[in-house]
């Protein structure tokens, strides 16, 4: 397995609001999040419970999960990932870090982990996160500090306790089990087409082969279909979407029943027309 390297905590600069006792970061959620994060951001989980994340750490979990799906990883594997990666970067990706270390895991290229040309790839940078993780021996029944100090070897393994609940939490908004727990209010650029091509490539990279075409919505307007079963893979492909939103410029996202709009900047709501069989941007 590839080591990392022995060093201290990282702290990037963050924009989030609430201090949960936790260092920084990641923050609950508050009630009127949009006016307080500004003209762009991202909402996981709800209640009390929901985490304001930025659009870059909205995307990247979403890269995580999906990353997880198409390498068969369970959902405790996911939190193990998060708790790395909150303690290491704060879920951002770094072009930059101690030494040789970059990207969303802060790996080293000299240890391993691969040429930082690709380390800064969040697809491939959690590939080589969850292949590590596979082969700690019993990573399932370890606790989530420990089962991350296995994979990354830091000079302080028990930092990534602070985040093990946040992660958990994560984990059931980006992998369906908690549904519609998502939403996005990206920047209003409408005037620009969406890009369903390169959506429907970037998520075939992150999620593996899903069924997934261009067609023709019920208004005869351009969509991009998933089809997603069971329904809690159909959740992250739609949290994948709706994270992505800004990026690729899509503008509305439905599935079982509810549908997220970018215009609205709110969260989901129910829209009967909505497939439980496919994901649908539009």
């Amino acid at each position: 397995m590839p080591t990392k390297r022995r060093r201290g905590r990282r702290l990037v600069p963050v924009i989030l609001v609430a201090a949960l006792g936790l260092g920084v970061g990641i923050y609950v959620a508050a009630r009127h999040a949009p006016q307080i994060l500004g003209e762009s951001g991202c909402t996981a989980g709800t209640g009390g419970s929901a985490v304001a994340l930025d659009p870059e750490q909205a995307e990247i979990a979403a890269t995580i999960a999906g990353v997880a799906h198409q390498r068969g990883m369970p959902p405790r594997a996911v939190t193990v990932a998060y708790a790395a990666a909150m303690q290491e970067t704060h879920l951002h990706n770094l072009n930059y870090g101690d030494r040789d270390s970059v990207g969303i895991f802060q790996q080293r290229p000299s240890e391993g982990w691969g040429p930082a040309s690709k380390l800064i790839n969040p697809v491939y940078a959690s590939t080589r996160f969850f292949k590590a993780l596979a082969g700690v021996h019993g990573y399932r029944r370890l606790p989530v500090y420990k089962a991350a100090q296995a994979v990354q070897h830091s000079a302080d393994g028990y930092a990534y306790a602070q985040y093990q609940h946040m992660a958990a939490r994560l984990t059931a908004a980006f992998t369906g089990a908690a549904p519609r727990a998502v939403w996005c209010w990206p920047p209003g650029n409408t005037s620009r087409p969406a890009q369903f091509a390169a959506a429907r490539r970037a998520l075939m990279q992150t999620f593996g082969r899903l069924p997934a075409h261009s067609a023709a919505s019920s208004r005869d307007a351009p969509t991009l279909l998933v089809r997603a079963q069971p329904t809690a893979v159909g959740w992250a492909v739609a949290a994948w979407l709706v994270t992505h939103a800004g990026q690729y410029s899509l503008r509305n996202v439905s599935y079982a029943g509810f549908e997220w709009r970018a215009s609205s900047g709110g969260s989901w709501t129910k829209d009967k027309a909505a497939s439980g069989g496919a994901v649908q941007a539009t």
